[in-house]
């Protein structure tokens, strides 16, 4: 299996010039990962083809498979000559990915940031026919370039599994999968393990982070917490120091004989190498010690 890390979890040191993104590929190697998702957050390629050139070279000096790369988009604008600007710009991306030889892109359908009413469904069953022929479009396109484009359950307003699955269902396209995010349900208040058993089957490649979760009425405090679209209070964490069934989570992925990329995306407030590096491992461990029929603790017993 294929462990790796999405480069939005070295965004702290990819902000603050600790860290290049060519360097981020050799650290990836040096921590025994396979791969990297690119996130174009402390750098930009679209408009960087130079860079652009140098990732691709530097990848595969080191023997660092490209696995994907996600971006922000939002279909749903205020008019047709907004929406069709945001169509062709992420088409540019489109054009730099294949460029890099990156054959998966996962794109948003909405904002991120969005007002509480924005998160509901009626927000989404009103800008659905949006969301949809955006995907379309850009699903069309890339399959001319021979490449798999991707929702993800990000974003607040498609989140939840079952929305996922509407898009995926209405886009209706063999190159559109779904980017499976086990701990993003959480945002819209699904349980993970009912989030990743229905989106599975459509999955290209699958995140793999962890949360600290609080109720909404037990405020936390300080801390690099956020609200869920129902209130309840998050905070990421190390891959396995959190509260997601990432064991149960890894089983079914084995049940279901899953055998893409598995992509560590640290969101903690540890300082990101140790955050990132601690998440690889585990993640590399856990897999090793989950067969389809259960899992040993570290004491030996059955957990």
């Amino acid at each position: 299996m294929k462990v790796g890390l999405s480069s939005y979890s070295l965004v702290q040191a990819l902000r603050d010039g600790r860290l290049t993104i060519l360097e981020a590929i050799d650290w990836v190697k040096e921590q025994g990962g396979s791969h990297m998702e690119l996130v174009p957050y402390g750098y930009t390629v679209v408009d960087n083809y130079d860079l652009a050139n140098q990732i691709k070279e530097r990848a595969a000096q080191v023997g660092i498979e490209l696995s994907a790369y996600c971006m922000p988009a939002n279909f749903i604008q205020p008019t047709e000559t907004a929406f069709n600007e945001e169509v062709e710009r992420i088409k540019a991306h489109v054009d730099v990915v294949h460029h890099m030889g990156i054959t998966l892109l996962r794109h948003d359908v909405t904002a991120f940031s969005l007002e509480p009413e924005e998160m509901s469904i009626h927000y989404f069953d009103d800008h659905f026919e949006e969301m949809v022929l955006g995907s379309q479009l850009i699903a069309d396109y890339a399959k001319s370039l021979g490449m798999t484009t991707t929702i993800e359950n990000h974003g607040f307003n498609v989140q939840s599994s079952d929305r996922v699955q509407r898009v995926l269902r209405a886009v209706n396209r063999d190159n559109f999968k779904t980017t499976l995010d086990i701990g993003n349900f959480l945002c819209a208040d699904e349980d993970p393990l009912v989030g990743v058993r229905k989106n599975l089957p459509d999955a290209a490649t699958v995140h793999f982070k962890d949360f600290y979760i609080r109720p909404y009425y037990e405020n936390p405090g300080e801390g690099a917490w956020f609200r869920t679209s129902n209130g309840n209070y998050l905070r990421g964490a190390i891959l396995g120091h959190g509260e997601l069934p990432v064991r149960e989570i890894i089983r079914q992925l084995k049940v279901a004989k899953y055998d893409g990329y598995l992509v560590v995306e640290f969101e903690g407030m540890e300082d990101c190498f140790l955050g990132s590096r601690i998440s690889m491992n585990n993640l590399s461990r856990l897999w090793d010690e989950v067969t389809v029929d259960g899992w040993k603790s570290v004491e030996g017993a059955r957990a």
